[in-house]
This record gives C-alpha cells, sequence and structure tokens, in this order.
C-alpha cells in the first residue's frame, strides 16, 4: 500500500524530494491533485514499509 508522506506546493519543490528520496533508494510515486493560484500541487508517496525512511530523509531537508 503506498501512503502520502509529503504534498509539495510546486514542481521545484517536488523535484527536490524526488531527488533526495531517490538518492536514498527509497521506491517514489507522485500524482498531481490540482492546482492552487495556477501552480500544480503534487502527493508524494512511498510504500507503507518506507515510510519511516522516507520521514527521517524529509525531516533532514525540510527542516
Amino acid at each position: 500500500m503506498w501512503t502520502v508522506v509529503y504534498v509539495a506546493q510546486n514542481k521545484e519543490e517536488l523535484d527536490k524530494i524526488y531527488k533526495a528520496l531517490d538518492d536514498e533508494g527509497i521506491l517514489i510515486k507522485t500524482r498531481g491533485i490540482g492546482k492552487s493560484d495556477d501552480k500544480a500541487i503534487y502527493e508524494v508517496l512511498v510504500p507503507q514499509a518506507e515510510v519511516e525512511d522516507a520521514s527521517v530523509v524529509l525531516t533532514s531537508i525540510v527542516y
């Protein structure tokens, strides 16, 4: 089962998150979920078994 671990507010943010997770060998899926002020919003999903690992990576790059 895939779990949403992040919601990116634009393509640049999505690319940054995707690269960080991919560099750590975490499987990733993305999907567009709509638009806000003419900018696409994207969900970043990982397999449920990799949620903890993804969380560690995201914490290190987001904060």
